[in-house]
């Protein structure tokens, strides 16, 4: 099961862009939290104590428990706004859940045994991950912190799927309910193999090169010589 957070949070009533202005400016950052069949409740959390739960991948993927005075309300994140510049967070969107709901979320995937991998050591292949988390359907108490894929027999030019991580029980993978075709590949290796370069469309390109250089003077020459004999006449 993914790790627990626990995040104080203060009840706000203003609304706005005005008001999430000043919020901001007082290092906190505006939230707003619905589902659960409640409605939706507008709140702030200090910025740098959520800052540095962001640095822990496991924040993205777990369940938050949500502290308002006393009470206690058990979450996850929906949304986070980034400022496009800055690393600032500017609104938070968190989802109420109730253990016996079951909920979406992306939980990351992390790959093993890459260095040992046949395709790597024998084939001379290279890594791609092509998919680093997968959205999941379970219960709360269900939910993975992380998925971990062990790729050591792999051999060159193959690839895993998403069937082919493996399930806890009580957890699915709602794309591989939409049929085969939707069973994506995760990770390959392959030989990365450089663009080649022709060397005699290189050469024709050097010598095409040299001739425009040499024969610019030329062409500088001939309205000279047309204006002179102009002058002539």
């Amino acid at each position: 099961m993914a790790e627990k957070f626990d995040l104080i949070a203060e009840i706000r009533e203003d609304m706005g862009k005005g008001a999430s202005r000043r919020l901001r400016h007082k290092g906190l950052i505006p939230a707003i939290i619905y589902g659960a069949g409640r409605p939706p409740r507008a709140l702030s959390f200090e910025h740098n104590k959520v800052m540095r739960q962001l640095e822990n991948e496991s924040f993205y993927s777990s369940v938050l428990n949500i502290r308002v005075g006393d009470k206690s309300q058990a979450a996850i994140i929906k949304d986070i706004q980034r400022h496009p510049a800055k690393k600032q967070i500017l609104h938070l969107d968190l989802q109420r859940i109730v253990e016996d709901e079951k909920i979406k979320m992306n939980v990351p995937i992390h790959y093993t045994g890459e260095d040992l991998a046949i395709g790597v050591k024998e084939g001379g292949g290279k890594v791609s991950h092509l998919r680093t988390e997968v959205e999941v359907i379970c219960l709360p108490k269900d939910l993975p912190e992380y998925f971990e894929v062990d790729i050591s027999a792999l051999q060159l030019d193959e690839m895993l799927h998403l069937s082919d991580i493996k399930m806890p029980e009580g957890v699915e993978i709602p794309q591989l309910a939409l049929g085969p075709e939707h069973d994506q590949a995760i990770v390959s290796i392959h030989v990365i193999k450089a663009a080649p370069v022709e060397e005699d469309i290189v050469e024709v390109a050097a010598v095409e090169g040299i001739k425009d250089e040499e024969g610019a003077p030329d062409e500088a020459e001939t309205p000279a010589e047309s204006d002179e004999g102009s002058d002539e006449k």
